[in-house]
């Protein structure tokens, strides 16, 4: 059975409906882990591979023995130049530590409070924490909260699916993909899926 997304996204669009033809339905499974969690895993994750980012979280959390992701307060007692030896950068081992320290203070809201901010608050104090920009807080809506109704404009794999997808000669710029997305509202999670899935499988003039 089709989801509401889906049906939304091949009556407004043809190209994702090819797109959804060919790769079927995707949806997101949202992690829902702790918000901090959430943050720290996005935080390895920028600028990085996946499999690089899972080493290092590995290397990270085993610091901590073998049991659960380590709470705010073991993370502020671990020394930085122990986090920088799992492979953060030295300012991402600082944004570790800041995370923890904003979770443990309670900025940071719980998953439960999320549910009672919309995306644009969620936004607006999340980036307030050092080394969390608006591409993270759209991670941490998309794959941790379930958020139906995000779009990451500046996602270099969503410009580049969205490039190969529409047969674009150029990437896409932010302000761009932002305008013609606004006709996958409210689905712009699932469509932001569809072009992950172009720039992974598709090439260039070949489908």
């Amino acid at each position: 059975m089709e989801s509401e997304a889906v049906k939304h996204l091949k009556s407004v669009d043809s190209v994702l409906e090819r797109l959804i033809e060919k790769f079927g339905h995707v949806r997101v499974q949202p992690r829902r882990v702790p918000p901090f969690q959430s943050l720290i895993h996005a935080i390895a994750h920028q600028q990085l591979t996946g499999k690089a980012a899972s080493t290092i979280l590995n290397r990270f959390q085993a610091l901590f023995g073998n049991g659960p992701f380590p709470a705010p307060e073991q993370i502020l007692k671990m020394d930085l130049e122990k986090i920088r030896a799992v492979g953060f950068s030295r300012a991402k081992a600082t944004f570790v530590h800041d995370v923890a320290a904003r979770a443990l203070n309670g900025f940071i809201p719980t998953t439960a409070q999320c549910k009672k901010r919309t995306d644009a608050e969620i936004v607006e104090r999340l980036t307030e924490i050092k080394g969390v920009g608006r591409w993270t807080v759209e991670m941490f809506l998309m794959f941790n909260l379930g958020r139906p109704d995000v779009l990451p404009i500046h996602d270099f794999g969503v410009r580049k699916g969205f490039q190969i997808a529409y047969h674009k000669r150029k990437l896409p710029e932010p302000e761009q993909l932002e305008q013609f997305g606004n006709r996958w509202s409210p689905h712009r999670t699932t469509a932001a899926l569809y072009m992950y899935r172009a720039a992974d499988f598709l090439k260039d003039g070949q489908w």
